[in-house]
């Protein structure tokens, strides 16, 4: 097997540096230019060997944030992914970006800002199929976020996320 042309530490720099554009393309775009630069195959073949933990992304980011201040943003976003057939975790999920369900991975995250920066904190895959629903992931991260000694001003989220459980998880936190 070939050495990996990037790790996960790149890609954790990369989400800590961007601050709009999280693909995996734009990370190879922004990749250091060298010889054996990565392309975003490279990232997407990462991503698929990395187990679904954001433990590595929390310890990165860590220093960076104020726990005793600012936001914390829950958000989820679709990863468009019109010409897949076979991807494991692509199915139909509603897009705020085409306003209309399309193919692709639904991401679920947690964001902390202070108004000036933003660092991604935890995420969630959204897989149908692992019968947790996108509540039940706000739930769990949420109570992570408590786990790590937040205590924001402010929980900001969709009013998707709005369930009664969650406004009463939000208030006892």
């Amino acid at each position: 097997m070939n050495q990996a042309k990037c790790t996960e530490h790149d890609y954790i720099n990369f989400l800590i540096a961007a601050q709009k554009a999280y693909s995996a393309s734009e990370a190879a775009r922004t990749h250091p230019q060298a010889d054996d630069a990565p392309a975003h195959d490279a990232y997407t073949r990462l991503l698929q060997r990395l187990p679904p933990d954001s433990q590595a992304l929390w310890h990165e980011v860590e220093p960076c944030i104020d726990k005793a201040f600012g936001l914390l943003v829950i958000d989820d976003s679709t990863l468009d992914k019109p010409y897949a057939k076979h991807i494991e975790l692509v199915t139909r999920h509603w897009s705020g970006k085409h306003h209309d369900v399309v193919q692709g991975i639904n991401l679920i995250t947690l964001v902390w800002t202070d108004g000036q920066s933003a660092f991604p904190c935890d995420y969630r895959i959204y897989n149908k199929e692992d019968g947790l629903t996108k509540n039940d992931h706000f739930r769990v991260m949420l109570e992570e976020a408590k786990a790590r000694d937040f205590a924001p001003v402010v929980v900001a989220f969709d009013s998707w996320y709005s369930s009664l459980e969650n406004l009463k998880q939000v208030r006892d936190m």
